[in-house]
């Protein structure tokens, strides 16, 4: 299971990219670009779905990796997660059905 900086990474060398172009795309430095892939600095989401569209990737795949890790780093260490988890998801369907 990749992180999304493991998902860019693999996506960009799958292509033939340098990190330069890549960076360039994102209009960011290569050594953040670097800093990403290894999982030492985050992305927003509008650059995710800017490298989705690069990389002609499914963006909802994309995002759905961008966000879970994104939950991941956030309660992860928290030891009552999962439960948490669960419950967020019932709230997130209940939010739906009032909409």
């Amino acid at each position: 299971m990749q992180n999304i900086g493991e998902l860019i990474r693999t996506l960009r060398e799958k292509e033939g990219y340098p990190l330069r172009k890549v960076a360039a795309f994102l209009d960011i430095d290569q050594a953040i670009l670097s800093k990403i892939e290894r999982g030492q600095r985050k992305l927003s989401k509008e650059q995710v779905i800017k490298l989705a569209d690069f990389f002609n990737y499914n963006e909802k795949e994309m995002l759905i990796t961008f966000l879970s890790d994104r939950i991941m780093y956030e309660i992860g260490d928290e030891d009552y997660a999962k439960e948490a988890l669960k419950v967020a998801e019932e709230k997130i369907e209940y939010l739906k059905t009032r909409k």
